[in-house]
């Protein structure tokens, strides 16, 4: 039988039972809530912002970049509505206007840039030196707690809570431990799934928050490759690992006509695995800048949307990465999680590419050709290393959680902020804020 679901906040009238409503009618609507709090922003507030830079900002140039796609707008119930981060955004898209804020504010590295460019000639030193592909391991202490706003749920009905975990299955992340948890009864899923969590449940108290939290350590090691295409050997295209990994996935990783032709030509020449990702890698880095993401739960097919859009954030250019080298027959799967430089952690996601003769290695599309390289191998070190400032939470992306959620996830594709729902239904981002104290042991 067709599930179903009921919105709430349905009329009841005397005498009448509600009518159930459609699984695919509320979670569209849902997505269009949840659409409404990204494009938030009117007009004339991005405006304010850009005028920083652009005092005499005109409203041709305001159609200019909606056109392009650089300001990121729609309209909602009638009205125009703009992403709220479309002013930042359009420094950062836009050439002719990511030229006026440099030139007024100079170029700065991000905080993880900083501390990449320390790091990763020394990542490269140390492998060349022990032979080893995991090197610098960094030891961390973390406390994550995740608070639902007071009175979200009623008085005394459970609250049912996911937190993100370190995973205890990838080579480069290891001595896992778990200190405590804020619940005495709590659940790890296991490591058969993709997403890696701590499940605890607990009452709601009235005008109290909701409050979880767990704390555990870990130590995750850089790793680089030091590719060569020589090294490459021939894929054997019979293994369930090539199969599965240079396949269609629903709804992110498709083969439409757009998709091909552009892996065709992307490649077209070229018959070794590492120079086609190469290709690749390079293609997205140069015409696909970073920028601040609407929720990946209300796009339908996230590397048509980069496409679309001329830029992504993280997880965005990662599945674009990944679609076009499954295409090319490069075996790819997503991976995500926590970038835990120093005064710079953030939500983060990344890549992993097979190849024959060497196994899976790590690739970061958003970080990409660093500004800072001064060689070769410091230019494609994200394509086939990774720093050691990590935590791998998730090996795929849109897999089931366990214990299995009710209701549809806040995040439908990545897992890292949590999840949070009760018996009325889901509990979205606004309901809850999570925050992570980090503690660096060496």
């Amino acid at each position: 039988m067709k599930q179903l679901v009921y919105l709430a906040g349905l009329l009841f009238f005397i005498g009448c039972a509600p009518k159930p409503v459609p699984v695919a009618d509320s979670w569209e609507q849902e997505r269009m809530n949840r659409i409404k709090q990204d494009f938030c922003m009117s007009e004339s507030q991005v405006k304010d912002y850009i005028r920083k830079y652009i005092p005499d900002v005109t409203d041709e140039q305001m159609r200019q970049w909606e056109e392009s796609n650089a300001l990121e707008c729609m309209e909602i119930d009638g009205e125009k509505r703009y992403f709220r981060n479309a002013g930042p955004n359009l420094f950062r898209i836009d050439s002719a206007a990511y030229c006026v804020k440099v030139a007024k504010e100079g170029v700065v590295l991000s905080g993880s840039e900083k501390v990449n460019k320390d790091h990763l000639p020394k990542v490269m030193d140390a492998v060349k030196q022990l032979g080893n592909d995991t090197v610098m391991p960094k030891r961390m202490r973390i406390t994550y707690t995740l608070k639902v706003e007071p009175n979200a749920v009623p008085d005394g009905k459970i609250v049912r809570c996911w937190l993100p975990y370190p995973r205890i299955d990838q080579h480069r992340q290891q001595q896992v431990k778990f200190l405590r948890a804020s619940e005495a009864n709590y659940t790890l899923s296991p490591t058969s799934c993709e997403h890696s969590t701590l499940y605890m449940e607990k009452e709601a108290v009235r005008n109290e928050p909701t409050v979880f939290s767990e704390s555990f350590e870990y130590t995750s090691y850089a790793e680089w490759h030091n590719l060569k295409p020589e090294d490459i050997l021939p894929y054997d295209t019979t293994t369930a690992l090539y199969k599965k990994y240079t396949a269609e996935r629903e709804t992110h990783i498709r083969f439409s006509p757009r998709i091909k032709e552009l892996a065709a030509k992307l490649t077209k020449g070229e018959n070794n695995p590492l120079l086609k990702a190469r290709r690749i890698f390079t293609w997205i880095n140069q015409y696909f800048p970073w920028a601040s993401a609407r929720e990946y739960s209300t796009i339908e097919n996230i590397p048509e949307y980069v496409l679309d859009n001329h830029h992504g954030d993280c997880g965005q250019v990662s599945l674009l990465f990944i679609t076009l080298c499954r295409c090319s027959g490069i075996p790819a799967h997503f991976q995500s999680g926590f970038m835990m430089h120093p005064g710079e952690w953030n939500l983060h996601d990344w890549a992993e590419i097979y190849f024959q003769g060497i196994g899976w290695v790590p690739v970061d599309q958003s970080f990409g050709i660093p500004t800072f390289s001064q060689d070769a191998d410091e230019r494609f070190f994200f394509l086939g290393g990774i720093d050691s400032w990590r935590m791998i939470v998730n090996s795929d992306y849109s897999m089931p959680l366990v214990p299995e959620k009710k209701y549809p996830r806040s995040e439908t594709v990545d897992f890292q902020r949590g999840e949070v729902e009760w018996e009325g239904g889901n509990l979205y981002f606004n309901k809850w804020i999570y925050n992570m104290d980090i503690e660096y042991l060496n």
